[in-house]
């Protein structure tokens, strides 16, 4: 990570983007004209830069419940993101794993009530893993979660522990379902961001993997690459300052409609007690080139602070129309102003499974119908011409933070090129009208 300055802005010029996004994207055409005409803007791009190392925006949180502190993994800023420091927090609490242990922070949550900041660790004890190897296949048996709390914005931790619910529930059988070693349970990816609801609760949105009801295996009946509920939990601070944690009600998918369940859940709450999830399933399976089912987000509300949640069913637009989107992560957000947004891919034409990731969208959600507006959609990013050349485009990974000083959106995402071979790195900064 370089500091904010040596960002090479331009490798796409910002005025030459918009106008290519104008001119040559060819993905959701009709959802675009049938915007409604003459109305301003909802959402307009006001800055893009391009870099060749990770932003220090990407995955950052501001530490305290006012001011500009911020902090992505190892590196801090002390001015709103202009420049970042390499400055770990303490103790390190991976150095002395064994050998193939893994135990990777994913997301974090700054609870204003107390200032605390909570960690959410994806963590697989196996020793002799082969470090080097993505997503190994026995991490669907093997993860489990842990989770940090530092108590002084971010410059010590102050524990690290697994996530167990109390009662009668061990580090092997942590949570109800889940037993280590036969099924995990997961966070899947950087938008599954954990919130600290009006009730004062942290609730975080995972995937936990099932079992076969004879115990021989994981269960997979969609036949995808994996098959996943989603999971929410909830936390309840005590007066030690450690967390009681317990597993709120499922989100199950039928494998008809999605072959690989309920994926990458992300949370908003609404208002107290109405909870909305957006997820991702999947239309590909295991070895088949066949993509019949319709490739769509899904969403799911609960009415009562995540102890039940509704059927899951196609996320869609105001008017009831549903669109298409690949295999890939999403993430809902809230602006401190009470607007709500959803960003992820969307295509015209049906997916192929996890294709094609492009483009990149955002647009406003309606908090009553708790559906998107047609008219606040916006491109931020598509494959362009120059795209072509360099092998399969994939937009996905984003991560969001407002802006405390201007109000701005700032959307980071890295652009993979040749099936993830290589990549540069998106900052865009978004005005809400």
């Amino acid at each position: 990570m370089q500091k904010t300055s040596d960002c090479r802005k331009g490798l796409l010029s910002f005025h030459y983007f918009i106008y290519s996004l104008a001119c040559c994207f060819i993905g959701i055409t009709d959802l675009l004209a049938q915007a409604d005409a003459g109305k301003i803007p909802l959402l307009k791009i006001v800055s893009r830069e391009v870099s060749s190392n990770r932003p220090g925006f990407y995955g950052s949180i501001y530490l305290g419940r006012e001011g500009v502190r911020l902090r992505s993994n190892d590196f801090i800023s002390e001015d709103n993101g202009k420049t970042w420091d390499n400055n770990p927090m303490k103790p390190d609490l991976t150095s002395g794993l064994p050998y193939g242990y893994r135990w990777d922070p994913v997301t974090s949550v700054l609870d204003t009530n107390n200032e605390k900041i909570v960690t959410i660790v994806n963590a697989l004890d196996v020793k002799d893993l082969d470090p080097t190897i993505n997503e190994p296949p026995i991490a669907q048996e093997t993860y489990y979660l842990r989770y940090r709390v530092s108590e002084d914005q971010g410059k010590t931790w102050s524990y690290d522990e697994p996530i167990v619910q109390c009662g009668n529930f061990t580090i092997q059988h942590p949570l109800p379902d889940i037993f280590i070693g036969k099924n995990s349970i997961y966070i899947g990816d950087i938008g599954s961001i954990p919130i600290v609801t009006q009730k004062r609760k942290i609730l975080v949105p995972a995937q936990a993997t099932l079992v076969n009801h004879d115990s021989s295996g994981l269960w997979n009946p969609g036949g995808g690459e994996s098959y996943t509920d989603a999971v929410i939990l909830e936390g309840t601070w005590r007066d030690d300052g450690k967390i009681d944690w317990k597993m709120l009600g499922r989100i199950e998918a039928d494998p008809k409609r999605s072959t690989r369940g309920m994926i990458e859940p992300t949370l908003l709450e609404i208002r107290d007690g109405l909870l909305l999830v957006v997820m991702r399933g999947s239309n590909e399976k295991r070895g088949s080139n066949n993509y019949q089912l319709p490739s769509y987000k899904w969403f799911s509300i609960s009415e009562n602070g995540g102890k039940t949640w509704s059927i899951p069913e196609a996320f869609t637009f105001q008017d009831g129309k549903a669109f298409y989107s690949p295999s890939s992560m999403s993430t809902l957000f809230k602006h401190s102003s009470g607007r709500c947004f959803w960003v992820g891919n969307m295509t015209e034409e049906n997916s192929d499974g996890n294709l094609p990731r492009w483009p990149l969208v955002i647009a406003e959600l309606d908090t009553n119908n708790l559906k998107l507006i047609k008219s606040s959609l916006l491109v931020v990013d598509t494959r362009q011409m120059e795209d072509q050349s360099r092998g399969r485009l994939d937009i996905s990974h984003i991560s969001l933070i407002e802006d405390r000083k201007t109000g701005e959106i700032i959307l980071i995402y890295p652009r993979y090129y040749n099936a993830y071979k290589s990549r540069e790195w998106v900052t865009t900064r978004i005005a809400i009208k």
